[in-house]
């Protein structure tokens, strides 16, 4: 429980710090023969500050009542 409380917290430091992370996808949109065209798109997903907050309390609490236990 105590590894896992600090996975938490620190991904909750993570998400409050960068609020959210993005990727990008190549997908192919023309291929014929010699000529090819690809096409890039890029996904963003980010994330509320309530969620790093709650990762921290969650994290803590974890911590917390690991020592107790």
């Amino acid at each position: 429980m105590k590894a896992l409380g600090i996975v938490l917290m620190v991904a909750g430091v993570l998400a409050l710090a960068y609020g959210g992370f993005s990727w990008t996808t190549h997908k192919k949109a023309v291929d014929m023969g010699p000529l090819q065209v690809e096409r890039t798109k890029e996904h963003t997903v980010l994330l509320p500050p309530l969620v790093g907050i709650g990762a921290l309390v969650i994290g803590g609490v974890l911590v917390f009542a690991g020592r107790r236990a």
